[in-house]
């Protein structure tokens, strides 16, 4: 099942309808991978709401997908792990520690929206602002 992207300002938001295949969730890394480049998108949210399991290599490809993103110069929130999922994550002992996550998606736009004034204000100041 291709999982729809939408560009909202400089973001770009994939929201997972249904549970994903492993050949999915490798699409919707490329796809996302490349639609940060084609857009310049400063910030990717993925949606997970639907999802009410998350097993290794779900969790090993979004942690990939965002790494992915980084190396291409924007950032990945993750949003609306839903707390079963969290439980049962913790109980595997799998985790996104290097990725962001957030309560929803509207969390997830105020994460997004916070990293770019201080990656703004870090350029103004002479920084490089994570280049």
């Amino acid at each position: 099942m291709q999982v729809p992207i939408l560009k909202q300002r400089d973001y770009l938001i994939a929201s997972i309808q249904s549970a994903l295949t492993d050949a999915d969730l490798l699409r919707l890394r490329d796809d996302l991978v490349e639609q940060v480049g084609r857009f310049r998108s400063r910030g990717v949210i993925v949606d997970v709401t639907v999802l009410d399991v998350m097993d290794s290599f779900a969790v090993r490809t979004l942690s990939a997908l965002a790494h992915m993103i980084k190396l291409r110069g924007a950032e990945t929130v993750i949003v609306g792990i839903q707390p079963e999922v969290a439980f049962a994550m913790v109980q595997l002992g799998l985790t996104l520690s290097t990725v962001a996550t957030a309560l929803d998606l509207e969390e997830g736009l105020v994460y997004l929206d916070a990293r770019a004034t201080s990656k703004q204000r870090g350029d103004r100041r002479g920084g490089r602002g994570g280049r």
